[in-house]
């Protein structure tokens, strides 16, 4: 019996014992966290996409309460409202940054850019772009599988069934970017919205020769730098045979528009142009 009660009485010192010194140690070794971090938090949207840069929500109220500057900082589906409610919470100033969208660089629908093969493997563009240049002429088009449809977590992006183009639902789209990262051919990029979503840019990212691009797809840039001509803003620039639109240059005149011989620069949510009356 004397045995037991020692026993007892020892392991009720030791387990004291050991309670104050891991008390000790979490005290040494405790970690403050700033309150603000969840109330920022709770200001966010909660998507958790990853379109800041940041793993999720938390850690982007994290960076946003831990950085005195953050004008470099951007919550694509919050937009200006939330940064400006979270920087006012923590007495911070958000810079003004203009909405962008996600905008597909790929008019190769199955009419411009004739399928010339058929593709029977995974239904991937990850697995399709390492097994071969594609099922057209063109090696730098749309592969058309829906890898940025799965990515797309806001079901703001699809693939038009006739096309076979992915297309962005301009009311869900949140530039979070994803769509983006997971383009292997690099045709989807994030652009200003522009002015009553009005937007214009090089629908191709096709990089051969003029003579070549042409055919493999009726849709593509030839690189012949007409567009660049009739530029006043020196908006366009023409690199390895193609042509590319800076959307902070752009005024969107649409002269390039009118002057591309392939139609490969698109206009968005524009109204239809006056048609000039020719007098007799």
């Amino acid at each position: 019996m004397e045995t037991i009660i020692f026993t007892v009485l020892v392991l009720s010192s030791m387990g004291v014992l050991l309670a104050v010194i891991l008390y000790f140690v979490a005290q040494k070794f405790k970690v403050f966290e700033d309150p603000r971090i969840d109330e920022v938090a709770e200001i966010l949207p909660g998507a958790n996409c990853g379109g800041c840069g940041y793993a999720g929500c938390r850690a982007f109220a994290e960076a946003l309460v831990k950085n005195d500057d953050i004008s470099t900082l951007l919550c694509p589906v919050g937009g200006s409202s939330v940064m400006n409610k979270a920087a006012e919470h923590l007495g911070k100033t958000a810079a003004v940054k203009d909405p962008l969208i996600a905008v597909v660089r790929c008019s190769g629908s199955c009419e411009a850019r004739p399928r010339t093969n058929l593709f029977e493997g995974a239904k991937s563009c990850a697995v399709m772009s390492t097994t071969y240049s594609g099922d057209t002429g063109c090696s730098f088009g749309c592969l058309g599988q829906g890898d940025c449809v799965v990515a797309c977590t806001f079901d703001a992006i699809y693939i038009n069934p006739e096309t076979l183009l992915p297309e962005v639902d301009e009311e869900k789209c949140t530039a979070c970017g994803s769509c983006v990262k997971v383009c292997p051919k690099f045709i989807i990029e994030l652009r200003k919205k522009g002015p009553k979503n009005r937007r214009i840019y090089v629908s191709c990212v096709n990089k051969d020769k003029g003579g070549v691009a042409r055919k493999s797809c009726g849709a593509a840039c030839i690189g012949c730098i007409k567009c660049q001509k009739v530029c006043a803003f020196d908006a366009i620039t023409i690199a390895s045979n193609l042509a590319y639109i800076d959307n902070t240059k752009c005024r969107l005149c649409r002269k390039c528009v009118t002057e591309c011989p392939t139609n490969a620069i698109r206009e968005l949510n524009f109204p239809p142009k006056k048609q000039e009356v020719k007098s007799e």
